[in-house]
């Protein structure tokens, strides 16, 4: 069994991770939970050890416990609390952040992992709680809310419907809402984007990443990302280790046109990064890639490529945004990806996360045949003394 017992109330016991063991208990409930859901998509095992490694770049500046919840000596639900430096730092709210919440449906288990994980927090010494992010807004961020009619995307998450209710009832209430928007890779351009193209193109230029200067094309990605997104809500700048594993996963399944950078007069100005939806292909390998899923996901990259795509981050420089040329730049950074996405047979793409109140993008998005179909929440709590 599980040492060094958090909290024991009767049949229902939640107890802290503690060994290899008990790690592997926590990344493997979700299949329980899931059974029964057709829209789930089982992740990897081998990435999500890697998430939960001590190597995991997040905490170099991050501190997280990890609990399991036993009712009637029956595993039933899972939660992480992490207190992240570099919050505190930039806000200093005094905010921790609870994450990875999976349980059954049943109100006294949530209660008593969210109370677990509040207590914990304020032992951290802190004053307000936020969530779920598994482990930072950089990574898997919000709780789906509406949208459990389709699987998730690449680097997304997915929850049962019930879980919004037993995470209210435990006293949180919403913080931010987080959209996801469908659009057709081979959508109609509006004559307006025409015309803004025209104009732009004496003066901007978009090209695909330069796998030869990798290194020097990270550096630029990563200005791009914390000059666009810094003043956005929760906005909380990549390490180079955490980007440089960001560049990983680009270098091994990106490929160089998927990735468009802008330049006004030459100087980089916007980003565009497209991902294949891995979901797609991993779905039917329940988590394991050994002895053969390994096989079966090499041949699977090499011979095709997913009918879907996700794209997490887009934006161009903060001197750009709100005006005509910030507007050029993100249509002529989603034009540039469109061909060599319908090239290797990708239909349909995904942008996501856009902030609710992210007016400009969303018509943007919108006048481009975009469909807002999936939405997630950020909750928050007020943590007494």
């Amino acid at each position: 069994m599980l040492n060094s017992k958090e909290r024991n109330s009767g049949s229902l016991q939640i107890l802290r991770v503690d060994g290899r063991q008990d790690l592997d208990k926590f990344i493997n409930l979700p299949w329980s939970l899931y059974a029964s859901d057709p829209m789930w998509v089982p992740p990897l095992l081998v990435e999500r050890r890697q998430h939960l490694s001590p190597k995991n770049p997040y905490f170099a500046h991050a501190r997280c416990s990890l609990w399991l919840a036993y009712k009637n000596r029956k595993l039933v639900g899972r939660i992480s609390a992490q207190v992240d430096e570099f919050h505190l730092k930039r806000y200093q709210d005094e905010s921790g952040f609870f994450g990875m919440l999976e349980a059954e449906d049943d109100q006294e288990v949530f209660h008593a992992l969210l109370d677990t994980a509040e207590t914990w927090l304020r032992g951290q010494g802190m004053h307000r709680l936020l969530g779920p992010f598994n482990f930072s807004i950089n990574q898997e961020s919000g709780l789906l809310v509406e949208g459990f009619n389709s699987p998730p995307m690449i680097m997304t998450g997915h929850a049962r419907p019930y879980y919004h209710a037993r995470i209210v009832e435990a006293g949180y209430r919403q913080a931010k809402d987080l959209l996801a928007y469908m659009i057709s890779a081979n959508f109609r351009s509006p004559e307006l984007m025409h015309a803004i193209l025209e104009r732009a193109t004496s003066f901007v230029h978009v090209r695909p990443m330069r796998r030869s200067r990798f290194r020097d094309e990270l550096k630029i990605m990563q200005e791009i990302f914390e000059d666009a997104w810094s003043e956005n809500w929760g906005f909380i700048p990549f390490t180079k280790a955490e980007f440089r594993h960001l560049g990983q996963n680009l270098k091994l399944l990106v490929p160089d046109e998927f990735v468009q950078i802008a330049e006004v007069n030459g100087t980089p100005a916007g980003m565009i990064i497209v991902f294949p939806n891995l979901n797609e292909i991993i779905r039917d390998l329940n988590g394991q890639l050994f002895p053969f899923g390994w096989l079966k996901l090499i041949w699977r990259l090499k011979t095709g490529c997913p009918t879907t795509a996700r794209i997490p981050l887009m934006g161009v420089c903060k001197r750009y945004q709100g005006n005509p040329i910030g507007t050029a730049l993100a249509f002529m950074l989603i034009n540039a990806v469109r061909a060599p996405v319908i090239r290797r047979g990708i239909r349909d793409v995904e942008l996501s996360w856009i902030l609710e109140d992210n007016t400009g993008m969303r018509k943007m998005l919108e006048s481009i045949g975009g469909i807002q179909y999936k939405r997630y929440r950020i909750y928050q709590k007020e943590l007494s003394s």
